[in-house]
């Protein structure tokens, strides 16, 4: 498998630290507000990532962190006059519920901030004491940048006079201008835990560099982690600042490969909540299938910038619906468990980089295939068997298709009218069972004035939307 470095800006053979397994960790939301769609583009990439590096055998090990120590998170709670765990509590759970929507699966660890203080306290007493870190008057606590002869070499950054500048006024107490926070005084009750460097908050690079060390970093490994992940904003300052953190306070580099995801442009323009074009998740999710969504956002490489369009969206929902056509075609049928050769051909082009392009041509190449032969040999037992295998390794691998073919054609009808359905579907079925054709005629004609189709089958009688 070979994975593009954003770091070294090349493309590497993915050789992991220890044989047969992989740790991956992505940078998480911060939990002040609904989740938009970079967000779930962002976990998406690194959702299919895992589930590539497991279809090549590793045992792969994925954490994902939640931001819930943040200014944003106090600003909101002293505007709404809630508790701030209230707060994190309610967008955490929002955004474990989209993501479900989406089909990203959980990941093995997903800390929290709040339950990460003793790992930050520790590095950053590592820190200071190894002369990488200094308190100032005002209780604060910075990283020396000054100390590190890495600084600056992960993204590759030149600091600008300005910039310099700029971070200069931030904090008359600083050594050097780019230092930036490992620990925040701050004295206003509530919203400051107690730490041995005094009351306040941590800063927010420190927090992944001290849940990476906790909970995957081994003493006897040269890098805490694999990969490293994230949205390409992230790469300055938040990883560089990570990675000084991790190579000053610890004996490791903090990943031997770094990968990150594109931004995502709404119509064209830059995602930016100061520019009002922000699409949240849950109103794209009150629209479109979560599925539909999955689809669409992975259908380009992860590199990329994505700009999503309703236009676009439309394309991907048709290409979509014929992996669910040929699903349905072949509902109920025995599956071959053995490997195909489309499903070797699919995993060589995930494993290069994710070339998500060469693998929607090969699926829409197994689709076409499939239906023309089955329109014109009927009875081909074999490619049922091998089509439904394909189908199911595509829902593994790519979390394409794994609904019940009927029920995604479902889409867009209230649960009220469901179960009406249901009812009236039943009585259809009891008249024809006692041959009362007349009755049970009425009945599927009421059916059909809801704006769906009926579908009598072996398994059953399922209906979907027109």
């Amino acid at each position: 498998m070979h994975i593009f470095d954003s770091v070294q800006k090349t493309k590497r053979e993915f050789i992991p630290q220890e044989e047969g397994k992989a740790t991956l960790y992505v940078c998480g939301p911060t939990v002040y507000d609904d989740a938009h769609l970079g967000h779930a583009k962002s976990a998406l990439v690194f959702d299919m990532l895992t589930r590539v590096l497991k279809a090549n055998g590793l045992d792969v090990t994925y954490a994902r962190n939640i931001t819930d120590i943040d200014d944003k998170i106090i600003k909101k709670a002293i505007e709404q006059e809630k508790d701030i765990k209230e707060i994190t509590d309610f967008y955490t759970e929002a955004f474990h519920k989209e993501m479900e929507a989406i089909g990203v699966m959980k990941p093995d660890i997903e800390p929290k901030a709040t339950e990460s203080l003793e790992a930050m306290y520790s590095l950053i007493q590592k820190l200071i004491d190894s002369n990488h870190a200094y308190a100032t008057a005002e209780g604060d606590v910075y990283f020396d940048t000054s100390s590190d002869s890495e600084y600056l070499k992960l993204s590759a950054r030149v600091q600008e006079e300005d910039e310099k500048m700029q971070r200069v006024e931030s904090s008359s107490l600083k050594k050097n201008p780019a230092d930036f926070a490992l620990w925040k005084s701050v004295h206003d009750n509530s919203f400051t835990f107690s730490s041995p460097f005094g009351a306040g908050r941590p800063g927010w690079h420190l927090e992944c560099s001290a849940m990476i060390e906790k909970h995957l970093a081994k003493p006897e490994n040269k890098f805490s982690v694999d990969i490293h992940g994230g949205g390409a904003d992230l790469l300055f300052p938040h990883h560089e600042n990570e990675a000084a953190q991790t190579r000053c306070g610890t004996n490791h580099t903090i990943a031997n490969y770094w990968m990150h995801n594109g931004f995502v442009n709404i119509n064209g323009e830059k995602m930016s909540k100061s520019l009002g074009n922000s699409f949240f998740l849950k109103d794209a999710l009150s629209e479109y299938d979560g599925e539909v969504l999955r689809f669409y956002l992975l259908s380009t490489h992860y590199r990329s910038n994505f700009n999503f369009n309703t236009e676009d969206l439309s394309v991907a929902k048709k290409r979509l619906d014929k992996i669910y056509r040929l699903k349905k075609r072949l509902f109920d049928l025995a599956q071959n468990n053995d490997k195909t050769p489309f499903q070797e051909e699919l995993l060589k082009a995930l494993s290069d980089d994710m070339n998500v392009s060469s693998a929607l041509a090969l699926i829409d190449e197994m689709i076409s295939t499939a239906n023309e032969t089955l329109d014109t040999a009927g009875k081909h037992k074999l490619l049922k068997r091998e089509s439904i295998s394909n189908l199911a390794y595509i829902s593994d691998i790519l979390g394409f298709g794994v609904k019940n073919p009927f029920e995604y054609f479902q889409f867009g009808i209230d649960n009220a009218t469901k179960e009406t359905l249901g009812l009236l579907i039943s009585k259809r079925n009891e008249a024809k069972k006692e041959k009362n054709f007349e009755l049970s005629d009425k009945l599927r004609d009421e059916i059909l004035d809801f704006g769906v189709s009926l579908m009598d089958t072996p398994a059953g009688t399922f209906w979907e939307k027109v």
